[in-house]
This record gives structure tokens, C-alpha cells and sequence, in this order.
């Protein structure tokens, strides 16, 4: 990946939200432009600093903005990564909705199993659980 590479003032602001997950639907609303703009903007972004994914902007964009160098060892990627989770993930335990989809639970259901005796008699139904 290319990190001297220089974008325009819409290719950075682009290149920002899709680094913080935005669609391209959801930047062409943001940006008051059409989703094919996006899809161009992208393209040149793409082709500027020399990735193919989207994943791999996003990888770029957090790198050049936070001055995190691209070789570093696997070690300290890890260290990195470990103080980036740490900043980020009180945001979302301070966010009511955040907090309640960690503590919803999943709800068990129990088997019931209904069996006729021989009779034709609706009184004979026997559940077991």
C-alpha cells in the first residue's frame, strides 16, 4: 500500500466513512451525491493508494491517520490492536442498546411430546415433557 499517497478533499472524506463501515448508499446520502459517484470515487481511491478491498482502505486510512506504520511486527500489531480495542470498547458499553444486546439471552425452548394412547377418547392424552 502506497502511504504517501495524496487524495482530493472528497476522496479523503469518502475514504474515512468506508473506513468506519459506512455503505456506499449510505455515503451518497451523507454526501448529497449519487451512489455511482461513490462507486468512482472509490475506484480512484482504490487505484491511488494501491488496495483492492475495502477492508484493506480501512486497514490504510486508521494506519496513515494514527501514524501506525505498515511493517510492524506481528508482536506489536497485536499490541496495537489490543490498545485500539481498549479505547473503542467502552464506547459501546456506555451505548443503552450496546449493553443490552451483551446481556440479552437466548431463549431456551423445551420439547413436548404428545402421544395418543390406542383409545379414540380425547380424555386419553398423555404430555410429557
Amino acid at each position: 500500500m502506497n502511504s504517501l499517497a495524496k487524495l482530493t478533499t472528497r476522496e479523503a472524506q469518502i475514504a474515512e466513512l468506508f473506513a468506519w463501515g459506512a455503505s456506499k448508499k449510505y455515503i451518497a446520502g451523507r454526501l448529497f451525491v449519487s451512489e455511482r459517484t461513490v462507486e468512482n470515487h472509490a475506484r480512484n481511491i482504490y487505484e491511488k493508494i494501491g488496495c483492492n478491498k475495502v477492508n484493506e482502505l480501512s486497514a490504510w486510512w486508521f494506519c496513515t491517520k494514527f501514524n501506525i506504520s505498515f511493517d510492524l511486527s506481528p508482536l506489536k500489531q497485536r499490541i496495537v490492536a489490543f490498545v485500539m480495542l481498549l479505547l473503542i470498547v467502552p464506547t459501546f458499553i456506555n451505548d443503552s442498546s450496546a449493553l443490552y444486546a451483551l446481556r440479552s439471552r437466548t431463549a431456551t425452548t423445551r420439547t413436548c411430546r404428545v402421544s395418543r394412547r390406542k383409545s379414540d377418547s380425547d380424555s386419553d392424552i398423555d404430555i410429557t415433557m
